[in-house]
């Protein structure tokens, strides 16, 4: 799949590109049918239209009624006859079946007759029909194809902005048509010769499936984490050549790490906090330290950006920023700026924290840095944070479950448990130490397939010892949650070479932190081969964390 640059603003046709897609429209003969399904040169020659010219607007300039006529009744029986023994495309019934399964309308716009259209139809296996919220033929009263009269048709019936509407075809003038009306545009290439195919299309494709990821692009997000292949995808288009900077973006890599003088590097770590409104101060302060430790450095600067909804009360701002100072002060981090603001751009409180820390260069702990036969451990259990926040947010509603006011309350108390930074402090005193990574959006589920992207090792896991508290248990157990995609601060993996295991699980335990041994690095690669009790099992994989479905209801 090609992304072609943008119609210039000059161009004929040309308007602001949309965000999002809402309704995909196909041509059909040579797009949802096979390219070979109607051989247009054959009619031409039948009734005398030159190659080079439109069939239809040939007709239309048929000096009587009746030749027009005759005309137009011969194209009708070579469609249905061609229509008979249409073949589906390779991937249309599954791309048309996925438009469904994400909420995208679904139509066809063609300049064949709409009974041949329905003939055709009848040779497709999966869809039919009803699959079709729209069907323009030339059977409308509007004009045909380059015109762009159809697809304004079909978007005024679907109730879609034509601007959010993607056009699919396989000629030029699927694509002329589309810009004229103001949509996106798709080019399927069957590598067929074709006269006239130099109209820039916005997107080029060769095969019908990658039209799903087009479409993907323009669908609404579910709250939380950019997905991985998103990010990653993204990240390429920007370059990272400053020899200063050791730890680049990337998927799994929660910090930058900065060469700032001979041996001291400086770790950067920017995080908002969105889902939790109690105790906001503190998750915004404790879920970048977490990352900055994890990298071996120690947390030193922060500067955090709170943004209230209309109405907040200066009582509120107040005891955010109390909350920040008191709990920075405990960590022995500075509070040394940000910018606090009031707007409709948010409907609950959101703080976003950007923290500095300094290590020196051989202290710094690098994902990079693992290797097969290292061990995998966790401290704590999973979603520490995920309990909390539902305990304080949804406190009311875990009571009309039946779950007791005095559970609730130790629930809530869990956000005194979201920091990592004494196990992260141990960790960094022990010889064969070779990753940390925080567990935080997404769940454990997410954080180890990121910590295998960022180590470049698969990781196996045996699913019968990953810890769970009873409380998160029940919990997820009332409202339909899992656990393992539920946001998890609180929690460090903590990768180390066998020969350093004993030693780390007696020092954290000696401090009274739980940690268990829940895995072992593998082969160079990516992914996670999880088993329980020996038998391999699928990973559970989340779109969005568990918690959004609460927010979003």
């Amino acid at each position: 799949m090609s992304f072609p640059e943008r119609l210039k603003p000059s161009d004929p046709g040309m308007k602001k590109k949309p965000r999002y897609i809402h309704a995909v429209l196909f041509d059909f003969d040579g797009t949802l049918t096979r390219p070979e399904s109607l051989n247009l040169n054959v009619i031409k020659r039948r009734i005398g239209c030159p190659a080079d010219s439109y069939l239809l607007e040939y007709i239309e300039t048929l000096p009587s009624a009746d030749e027009r006529q005759k005309a137009l009744e011969a194209v009708d029986q070579f469609e249905l006859a061609a229509a008979a023994e249409a073949k589906p495309n390779d991937g249309a019934e599954e791309l048309v079946g996925y438009l469904h399964t994400v909420g995208v309308r679904v139509g066809i716009v063609t300049r064949n007759s709409h009974q041949s259209v329905l003939r055709a139809l009848h040779n497709f296996k999966r869809i039919d029909v009803a699959d079709f919220d729209i069907i323009v033929s030339r059977d409308e009263p509007v004009n045909p194809k380059p015109s762009g009269d159809g697809i304004h048709l079909a978007a005024r019936r679907l109730n879609v902005a034509v601007a959010e509407v993607l056009m699919v075809g396989d000629y030029a003038i699927d694509i002329e048509a589309g810009i004229r009306a103001g949509a996106i545009t798709v080019l399927l290439d069957n590598h067929l010769p074709k006269a006239g195919q130099d109209v820039p299309s916005d997107f080029t494709v060769e095969h019908l499936a990658d039209i799903q990821k087009i479409v993907r692009h323009g669908r609404p997000l579910p709250g939380g984490k950019l997905p991985n292949d998103l990010l990653e995808e993204f990240l390429v288009q920007f370059g990272f050549d400053d020899p200063a900077v050791l730890t680049k973006p990337g998927i799994g890599e929660d910090t930058a790490a900065v060469d700032i003088r001979e041996d001291e590097v400086l770790v950067l770590k920017s995080d908002p906090i969105t889902f939790a409104t109690e105790g906001i101060g503190k998750y915004a302060v404790l879920v970048n330290a977490n990352d900055i430790v994890t990298a071996g450095a120690t947390p030193r600067w922060f500067l955090a950006t709170l943004m209230f909804p209309i109405g907040t009360s200066a009582f509120m701002i107040r005891d955010v920023m109390e909350e920040l100072s008191t709990v920075c002060r405990s960590c022995r981090i500075t509070l040394c700026g940000g910018h606090t603001e009031i707007t409709d751009a948010v409907t609950r409180p959101v703080v976003t924290g950007t923290l500095a820390g300094t290590v020196t260069r051989g202290g710094l702990i690098d994902k990079r840095g693992i290797k097969t036969g290292d061990l995998v451990l966790m401290t704590k259990a999973v979603a520490v944070e995920g309990t909390a926040i539902i305990a304080r947010e949804f406190g009311t509603r875990l009571q009309n479950l039946g779950l007791p006011p005095a559970e609730i309350e130790t629930c809530r108390r869990f956000l005194d448990n979201i920091s990592v930074l004494p196990e992260a402090a141990i960790a960094v005193t022990v010889s064969g130490v070779s990753a940390m990574h925080d567990v935080t959006e997404g769940g454990l589920a997410t954080a180890l397939e990121e910590l295998s992207i960022a180590g470049n090792h698969r990781i196996r896991i045996d699913m019968h010892k990953i810890p769970v508290y009873s409380e998160t248990a029940r919990i997820c157990g009332l409202l339909g949650l899992d656990p393992m995609g539920l946001i998890g601060s609180g929690s460090l993996l903590l990768c180390c070479r066998q020969y350093a295991c004993d030693q780390l699980l007696w020092e954290l335990r000696k401090a009274g932190i739980e940690v268990s041994v829940i895995g072992e690095i593998r082969e160079p690669g990516k992914g996670i081969d999880a088993r329980h009790q020996l038998q391999p099992v699928t990973w559970p994989r989340f779109e969005a964390d568990e918690i959004t479905r609460l927010f979003s209801a």
